[in-house]
């Protein structure tokens, strides 16, 4: 009987604090800092490249890199920062030549990482290698293509080419720079390239195609423009002339990821086919963006938060003993054939799906 009370006791607990934060009273394997604490020490011992040993660093890992930094900053992981410190400078001197280029948007963003740990170590040469990705990014190279220099001269990113992932992989680097020197060029830069994004991309349903002769709802891909706007909003002044057009544009996608929710919290591959399989990666960028709206105010908290919950939950599941991310879509260049999207690979522990799981431990521990 003493038991009994106890385990009454407990789960009245439980639900209280879920009554009152849904981000609270986590089960046991669903609790974000254990999670963390798993995803960022694995990646930690991860050799570069992880199942994709390309010519430079991929976007996917410095993503990870920087989720996992953030942990160790939100759980004050003195060890683990020291260690992942090491690991950059290990990259910085043995492995210097897969560092990125200047050259990419899916290159500049590399500038984010040196960025973060400026501002959590203050060594210099951190913050100047990564303020000349952020400002590469808006200097024209003498060989542009013509319309490249036509973006530029509009005060644009010559980097700019409407495909959906542009919208993090700008953004997240000139957040940094923004964060790291308070001069609001970088922040405008970001948001102007929001808005015209969202001009020229989003569709009614607040959703995005993979590309505009791709017309399907590719999760991955909608998920940079979920978690771009959730960061760039973050960020922005309420009197920003910008924000209002940006919120216009989160607030129509949120409710239509929350309109295609499956019943057990998770998203499909192609967002909007019943049929399709859950895919981890792209339910975890929406699930963050949820997070974030709910904590930061913009999003009805009753509505949204218990869909957060249940998505976090879910996704926790498709955690190896290891630490990988199962059922993530590989690396997925655009194809107009709904089949392709139904038959992509699903590696264990890509890169692409480490990253937004951290993204969401660091949104749900933040204060």
């Amino acid at each position: 009987m003493k038991k009994l009370i106890q385990v009454l006791l407990l789960l009245s607990a439980v639900q209280m604090a879920f009554a009152g934060n849904p981000f609270k009273g986590f089960p046991k394997d669903a609790d974000p800092v254990a999670v963390g604490r798993k995803l960022s020490y694995h990646y930690l011992v991860s050799p570069h490249g992880g199942l994709y040993a390309g010519k430079y660093l991929m976007y996917s890992e410095t993503f990870t890199f920087n989720g996992a930094i953030d942990y160790a900053v939100n759980t004050k992981d003195r060890l683990l920062l020291d260690l992942l410190v090491n690991k950059y400078e290990t990259l910085c001197l043995q492995d210097k030549k897969i560092l990125p280029p200047y050259n990419h948007v899916d290159y500049n963003m590399f500038g984010s990482l040196p960025l973060r740990l400026y501002r959590i170590t203050g060594e210099e040469r951190y913050r100047e290698q990564g303020m000349k990705y952020a400002d590469t990014q808006w200097e024209l190279p003498e060989d542009a293509k013509p319309e490249e220099k036509a973006w530029h001269d509009k005060g644009h990113s010559w980097q700019t080419r409407l495909w959906i992932d542009d919208m993090y992989m700008i953004t997240v680097v000139q957040l940094e720079a923004y964060r790291v020197t308070g001069d609001s060029r970088y922040l405008d830069r970001a948001a102007r390239e929001m808005v015209v994004y969202l001009d020229k991309i989003q569709k009614e349903n607040g959703l995005f195609y993979h590309a505009p002769d791709v017309p399907y709802y590719w999760a991955r891909g909608d998920g940079w423009m979920a978690v771009g706007m959730s960061e760039l909003l973050k960020e922005l002044p309420e009197d920003h002339d910008s924000r209002p057009a940006i919120l216009k544009g989160y607030y129509k996608m949120m409710e239509s990821l929350l309109a295609h929710q499956r019943p057990d919290g998770m998203w499909n591959q192609l967002i909007d086919q019943p049929d399709c399989w859950a895919e981890t990666s792209g339910t975890a960028m929406f699930t963050c963006a949820f997070i974030w709206g709910v904590k930061r105010g913009w999003l009805d908290a009753k509505i949204y938060g218990p869909a957060a919950r249940k998505a976090w939950i879910a996704m926790c599941s498709y955690i190896t003993e290891l630490g990988d991310v199962r059922e993530v879509c590989v690396g997925t260049g655009k194809k107009n054939d709904r089949q392709y999207y139904y038959d992509r690979p699903r590696p264990v522990g890509d890169f692409h799906g480490q990253a937004p799981y951290l993204w969401c431990v660091n949104a749900l521990i933040e204060k």
